[in-house]
């Protein structure tokens, strides 16, 4: 972009980057000027390449939409970062054919990265210790691309889910956000038919597609995602599942826990804290049994024959009997 921006459009910019849809009074709230000063703001930014959209209703907006060419993205600081180091990493994740796109596009933008955040991006990647656990099951980027915008856009999206069992359900639900653990990528989400939250394996969703239908978004129980993925995991009944207490005291282990692990930490006593495994696979329940191994403060395993032997093929502790 050859012509320079001024601050107020930079903040337009951003505003209308990160929602959807914007009312036009609001905007002018947000940025503290004239509904006439930002239509001629919107002006300028469509000479400029940004494919913005004049929304109608009651209030009339705007919205930034897609367009055949991609116009220039604006980050701040932190934001290219973090973007950066995002393409870095992106390699070692569970998303499928992302891999040289992604280094294409990391090469582009460090060509353009002002020398002060190239050195925080290399500072970052010196630092950084990839711990590559089993590799999951990969997903198409296209179906974490649809799912992200239904949860942003608050849109109902339908699929076919596929059981544990083999058979396929036709689903209808508001999603609320994509969480990875352990490699795989699941989806939050409130069904309306079953009236309750359900977590669905990204991997088992069959052509998932929004319904262009909005929703009120619900409020998601205790607020946390991730937490409620870790609480969500172990209550359902997995084939292969395991007790594992750890002679320290919750608080503790939470402190010291980098990697996530699918049960939450509940206290026993004053000096121990269990938690309840549960997974489709024996391997997944050996690894998280080894991020807790590695904490140090010695663990006990109660699980069944099957657990025990993948933990002592793993070199894991594990004892007792489900």
């Amino acid at each position: 972009m050859t012509t320079s921006m001024p601050a107020r459009m930079l903040r337009l910019l951003s505003l209308l980057q990160s929602r959807r849809e914007w009312p036009g009074t609001e905007l002018a709230e947000r940025l503290g000027v004239t509904g006439r000063t930002v239509r001629r703001d919107i002006g300028r930014l469509r000479e400029l390449g940004y494919p913005v959209d004049a929304t109608t209703g009651t209030a009339g907006g705007y919205r930034l939409a897609s367009g055949r060419n991609l116009p220039p993205l604006l980050l701040d600081d932190d934001e290219a970062v973090a973007v950066a180091v995002g393409l870095r990493t992106a390699a070692e994740g569970s998303v499928s054919g992302i891999e040289e796109t992604s280094v294409r596009a990391l090469a582009k933008l460090e060509q353009v990265l002002p020398a002060r955040l190239r050195a925080q991006v290399a500072a970052v990647g010196e630092a950084t210790v990839a711990v590559r656990p089993r590799r999951g099951p990969l997903v198409d980027p296209a179906v974490l691309a649809v799912l992200a915008r239904a949860c942003r856009d608050h849109e109902l999206v339908g699929f076919g889910h596929r059981g544990r069992e083999g058979a396929v359900t036709e689903r209808r639900v508001e999603p609320h956000s994509l969480v990875t653990l352990h490699s795989r990528w699941y989806l939050l989400a409130f069904d309306p038919g079953r009236e309750d939250w359900r977590t669905f394996r990204v991997d088992r969703l069959d052509r998932p597609a929004t319904t262009h239908r909005r929703f009120t978004p619900r409020e998601l129980p205790g607020g946390d995602a991730a937490a409620f993925l870790a609480r969500s995991l172990p209550a359902a009944p997995y084939p292969h599942t395991a007790l594992v207490t750890l002679e320290a005291p919750a608080e503790e282990v939470a402190a010291r826990l980098h990697t996530p692990v699918p049960g939450p930490l509940e206290p026993a006593d004053e000096h121990r804290c269990t938690v309840r495994l549960g997974a489709d696979s024996l391997d997944l329940v050996a690894q998280s049994v080894g991020v807790l191994a590695a904490l140090g403060t010695g663990i006990t395993v109660e699980a069944s024959e099957r657990v025990r032997e993948r933990l002592r093929i793993a070199g894991l502790p594990g004892s007792g009997t489900a």
